[in-house]
């Protein structure tokens, strides 16, 4: 008797599982979460440009048609990977501390965890100067000509699309509170609604500045004093030194085994860690011999994300300051330790590190004629980020200092210039042995990402999906709290498996937004060279090609 469906009928019209096919094409693709941003791309591609200048564009356009959850006063992380070398480089764009703010003058303020809001989590904007080193080290375009439809569309308007439109609404009440913020992204008062066409001209003005100068032009001069202005106002400590001393860095980026690939991600102080870790741990698992969605396929990758989520929380931090034993994490014989420890029967106890020491984003996947690709997530952390913009530049600015702990002795405390938890993470795999471009994949959305990693990434290689039908695949979430959340289109019948094994699952009429599962994209390339494309159905976006 074949096994019981995972997935329970459901009417086509409620949208998802949606039915769109997978876009193919043997030239350049750009997938992401809006398709004014991926047309940006691939423009880019068709005007000469390459993965790395494609990426780019489709980053700064994606800060003028969702503001609510990227843009210039956020944070970026990218991997690039060269096709005629068949290697890999990672660049960490994430911005550090002011050097003004530390945990003792959180606590003389009356704080004993870390805001979550306002000026005291903004850290420096890191994405400009990222942008501007991938373009000059790997792009063939000029940053002017990269950046000129993003400053176009600010210019001239564009129809918001329907679920930022949603996102925009759920931020009203944070953005209400900054005059600022009420200025440029509350027109007449109130979020636009879909189909509402909005100008960006602060951001205009901001971008023709920077095609003009150079990340320079960010760090120092007008825009640096509008950024230090409106925190300072707000009661925040960033200043023109701590933007002046920025810098991007380039890493050699992590890798583990799984199914017959190598898969990469940007080591710490981002958490794909955690999704190495869990791929690690499912590496060891006869996973093609399982139904996808079954309960025992289920079990198996909540497990594995359990135990790479204990690593990371334990370990991911600035390695300036507290260096994860990243080999130990991604060695063999920890992974064998790690797998010992889950049983098919029932769900482990709550798992700690095996080694004890002493949030709202976007992203895009960018494959160019030559077979290059860059996958690069950018990110203002929370929905609209701190909620404070910097007055006439219409920039928003992040709230990643919310990511810090306070906590005595964990790696990831609050200190002046260091980096904190990442939660963004972009996604690369390669075939082990000859080293070619499996796939350029990423999925956006706080502690979903790593999760999103996992789900997709073993839906297309042990399950034989194409990128598009692993994108549309419901997925589970493991909430801050152990609990598990199952998108609705799971049946009862799993659901009773995985309760009979002992994880605890939030109720069906409880489920968290369907936005909160994460939204991905994927562009992977055949052994012979044809590009497949998928966006993920929880965003407005689209893959395209040429």
């Amino acid at each position: 008797m074949p096994p019981q469906s995972s997935i329970a009928p459901h009417d086509a019209s409620a949208g998802f599982p949606s039915r769109r096919s997978a876009v193919m094409g043997l030239g350049p693709m750009v997938a992401t979460s809006q398709p004014l941003a991926a047309q940006a791309g691939l423009q880019t591609l068709l005007a000469g440009g390459n993965a790395v200048d494609a990426a780019v564009a489709t980053a700064g356009m994606l800060a003028i048609v969702e503001p609510t959850g990227t843009g210039l006063g956020g944070d970026c992380f990218a991997l690039v990977y060269t096709a005629a070398t068949r290697s890999l480089r990672a660049l960490n764009g994430s911005g550090r501390a002011p050097a003004a703010l530390d945990v003792a003058r959180l606590n003389a303020l009356g704080w004993t965890a870390m805001p979550q809001r306002g000026a005291l989590t903004v850290t420096v904007p890191g994405a400009v100067d990222a942008w501007a080193r991938l373009v000059a080290e790997h792009g063939r375009m000029p940053l002017a000509e990269v950046l000129a439809p993003a400053i176009a569309t600010a210019e001239k308007g564009y129809p918001v699309s329907e679920l930022i439109a949603r996102a925009w609404r759920a931020g009203a009440p944070l953005l209400a509170l900054h005059p600022a913020a009420r200025e440029h992204f509350l027109p007449g008062g109130d979020a636009p609604r879909a189909g509402t066409r909005v100008r960006q001209l602060g951001q205009a003005r901001a971008l023709r500045q920077i095609a003009e100068g150079g990340a320079e032009a960010f760090y120092r001069g007008p825009i640096a004093d509008a950024v230090v202005a409106s925190v300072e106002a707000a009661g925040g400590c960033l200043d023109h030194a701590d933007l002046a001393s920025h810098a991007s860095t380039w890493d050699a980026p992590i890798a583990t085994r799984f199914h017959g690939l190598d898969v990469w991600q940007c080591p710490p102080n981002g958490q794909g860690l955690a999704a190495l870790v869990a791929l690690a741990v499912a590496h060891g698992w006869d996973l093609p011999a399982l139904p996808w969605g079954s309960g025992e396929w289920m079990h198996r990758l909540i497990e594995a994300m359990r135990l790479g989520f204990a690593d990371a929380h334990a370990w991911v931090a600035d390695p300036a300051f507290a260096a994860a034993p990243v080999a130990t994490l991604l060695a063999p014989a920890y992974a064998d330790a790690r797998r010992a420890l889950v049983r098919s029967d029932r769900a482990m106890p709550a798992p700690a590190s095996g080694i004890p020491r002493g949030s709202d984003t976007v992203y895009l996947a960018a494959v160019d004629g030559d077979g290059n690709a860059c996958s690069l997530i950018n990110s203002n952390y929370m929905g609209f980020g701190s909620g404070i913009v910097a007055g006439w530049t219409g920039i928003p600015l992040q709230n990643r200092g919310a990511g810090f702990t306070l906590e005595a002795g964990h790696p990831n405390r609050l200190a002046p210039g260091k980096r904190p938890f990442h939660t963004i993470i972009p996604g690369m795999a390669t075939r082990t042995g000859d080293g070619t471009l499996f796939a350029c994949f990423g999925v956006m959305g706080g502690h979903m990402q790593p999760q999103g990693h996992l789900q997709v990434l073993a839906a297309i290689r042990c399950a034989a999906m194409d990128p598009q039908r692993a994108l549309d695949a419901p997925r589970f979430q493991i909430v801050p709290d152990g609990r598990i959340a199952l998108e609705p289109w799971f049946s009862d019948h799993l659901r009773d498996d995985l309760a009979a094994r002992g994880h605890a699952l939030i109720p069906r009429e409880a489920t968290p937004a369907m936005s909160t599962f994460g939204g991905g994209q994927v562009i992977a390339v055949s052994e012979d060279g044809v590009r497949i494309g998928g966006s993920d159905p929880r965003k407005d976006g689209c893959a395209v090609a040429a």
